[in-house]
This record gives C-alpha cells, structure tokens and sequence, in this order.
C-alpha cells in the first residue's frame, strides 16, 4: 500500500486553521479548503510509484481489480477530500449521468475549451457526493416546502420579495419553485441588488432562522444567490452525520470541517454566491425542483464495527471505523481499492502509522489490517 501525499486547495472560501488543526500543524495564514485524496488528474495524490493517476494507468487491473475496471472502466471512479469551509461556497447543482454526457459531448462539439470560465461540463461523468461532518457543519440542501420558504421571505416585509412570495404560495410546488428561481436569477442586478441589501438588513434584525442568511449576505453583497439560498433547507450537522447530494438537488456548504467524497468529475453548475460564471438556462434544465427533507444520515454498526453511510451509488463506498484502545484488528482485505483516512487518534496498516490527515492507497487485493486506536474512514466502490 502507499502512504498518499495530497494536495491542499487554497480557495478563498476555505478556513485557515481547521485543516492545519486537524493535521496538528501550524496554520500558514492562507485558506485552506480541500485536501484531495485519489487520481483526479486536476491534484492526483503522490505515492512513492508517482502521481497515483500514472501509477492506475500503468497497470489499472492490478490496482483497482478486474471488476472494478469492468464496471467503471480503468480509472479510480472516486474522490475523497477532507473539505474546510471557513465561508459559503457556491449555491450549486450536479448534472445526471445521461445530462453530463449530453452537455460535455454539445460543449466539445461547439469547441469550447476545457478550462473556459464559461464552460459548464468538464468531462462526461455525474457528480453525485456525501459530505460527512468531523465538526458541527452547517449547509443548504434541497428546497423548502414553497408554503415555508414563502413564510421566510414573507416575514421579511420587503416590499419587493412579496410578488415571489404570492407565487409560492399560489402555484403548485414544481411551477412554485421553478418561478420563482428563474425570477430570482432573471432580475436586473442593480434591482436584485437593492433587493439583497434589503433583505439582508432584515435579516439581521430578525435573527433566528433568518441569521445564516444574513450571514450569507455579509459574504455576497448583492448576489442573487442569498434569496437563491432562502428557498432551501437549513441543515446543521453533528459531527458523524452525513447529507448525500443527488443529481439535480441545489446546495452549497456554510461552514465546518467534514469528510467528503463523490464520483470522479468535476462538473459544477452554479446558482449562486460565487463571482463565477452562471449559466441560468442550463442550470434550469438541471435542477429538479422538488421539496422534502434533506434526509440527514446516520450510520449503523455492523457486527466488525464498521459504521456505513448507505448511499444509491455504486462509484463510491464510505464507512467510519471508530477503535477504541485494545480493540482487535480490523482485517480490511477486499477486491476494489480503497483509500483510508485517520481523522483522531493512530492508527496502523501494514508499514504505515497515520495520524490525523494521513491516507494510504490500498490496491485490491492487498492485505489492509488496522490496528491503534482513533479514528478512520474507508473509502472504496461497489463491485
């Protein structure tokens, strides 16, 4: 197996001393928001052998098994990050798997480049992701219920919230939702700038319920995605709970410090709460405007003490092992690879000793025991 060295992302949303924290290191200063764990061509870990991308490509049926290959092709269908969120990252929506083909092949067609800001598909894959909390963490998932989200904005009292208001109220839920988003991100800007301005101060009056909000405001002066932001649902997660995002369902993350992982694709389109390109068009043709309960997920321990976070996809597996002192063994052997992640504690496998925010490659097939005591995740596929 091989012990990972990974790339941090410094995006600006990202929190300066919760990663170094973790990792027991004195923070830089500079935000650090992701650490990226996998064979994403984007920050491929480093291994021993080389960047763990090449390392697959060289010999993908001894790295990821045969069945894994045959199910997903010859490259690691996962990516594991620890995510920091020190301020809201963008209001966003991932495509299906039949929408990112269609939307990647129409974009290559057109000759649009790869890195164009204003390109929406950078590959041909779905993005569906779990986020699993380490802290308290705050984020939006899935929309409100339009007779909720109307009592949000109706106890504003801007006058200019009010005809998205009487919409939600008065239309069934999909035409409910779908207006008035659409109208939301129509707007004129310098209007929903007003608009923004207004309803943040109100916000920060009310407090309660209203107060992420006006926290979010504090962030994105005057963008559209804060009153974008109010028709979805406010979650706090504990830490060792987890929110899984499907195809189509608006999110963004507010602040906290989790285990993330997703399928291995990096198509993002945006509603919101970002400087970044916004195609509102295509995000309509995404999003599924539907309400509900964002379904906050806690994990059952199976008989070895494995805690799994049961998900609909097959690309990716992800379990929390929690050893206390004198535990025995966890012999964690199995045909697909995986990549563990200490996050408390120490923990051994094989030559290895992780601390927190250590990670190892394991090839499928290798001999994976667990030994220490603290905290890890595995993270693997379904094959």
């Amino acid at each position: 197996m091989d012990r990972l060295e990974n790339t941090i992302r410094p995006y600006a949303w990202g929190s300066t001393t919760a990663i170094p924290r973790l990792r027991g290191v004195e923070p830089t200063g500079e935000p650090q928001a992701e650490m990226w764990m996998g064979a994403h061509p984007g920050a491929p870990s480093r291994t021993p052998r080389g960047p763990l991308d090449e390392v697959i490509d060289k010999a993908p049926e001894h790295e990821l098994g045969s069945r894994t290959v045959a199910k997903f092709g010859p490259r690691l269908p996962f990516l594991l990050k620890i995510l920091a969120a020190g301020a809201p990252l963008s209001l966003q929506v991932h495509p299906d798997l039949a929408q990112a083909k269609e939307g990647y092949e129409d974009e290559e067609r057109r000759g649009i480049p790869v890195d164009a800001p204003h390109r929406n598909y950078k590959d041909a894959s779905h993005k569906p992701e779990l986020i699993c909390a380490l802290t308290e963490f705050d984020g939006l998932c899935g929309f409100r219920r339009p007779e909720e989200a109307a009592a949000l904005l109706g106890a504003l009292d801007v006058d200019s919230l009010k005809p998205y208001v009487d919409l939600l109220r008065a239309h069934p839920e999909e035409a409910a939702l779908r207006e008035v988003l659409t109208a939301v991100l129509s707007a004129d800007p310098e209007e929903m700038a007003r608009t923004v301005a207004e309803a943040a101060d109100a916000c920060e009056r009310l407090g309660g319920a209203h107060a992420p909000y006006a926290g979010i405001a504090r962030h994105y002066p005057g963008d559209p995605g804060v009153i974008a932001a109010m028709l979805l649902n406010h979650v706090r997660l504990q830490p060792g709970e987890a929110l899984f995002l499907g195809a189509g369902v608006p999110h963004a993350y507010l602040d906290g410090l989790g285990v993330e992982i997703m399928a291995n694709s990096d198509n993002v389109l945006r509603c919101g709460l970002t400087p970044k390109h916004v195609d509102v068009p295509e995000l309509l043709r995404i999003v599924r405007f539907e309400a509900g309960d964002p379904g906050v997920l806690r994990p059952e321990a199976s008989p070895d003490g494995e805690e799994v976070y049961e998900t609909p996809m097959d690309e990716f597996r992800l379990s929390r092992y929690v050893r206390a002192e004198g535990a025995p063994a966890h012999d964690l052997t199995r045909a697909t690879p995986q990549i563990l992640l200490c996050t408390a504690g120490s923990v051994r496998t094989g030559e290895q000793d992780l601390a927190p925010g250590e990670s190892v490659f394991v090839p499928a097939g290798e001999k994976a025991e667990v030994t220490g005591t603290g905290t890890f995740f595995r993270a693997t596929v379904v094959a």
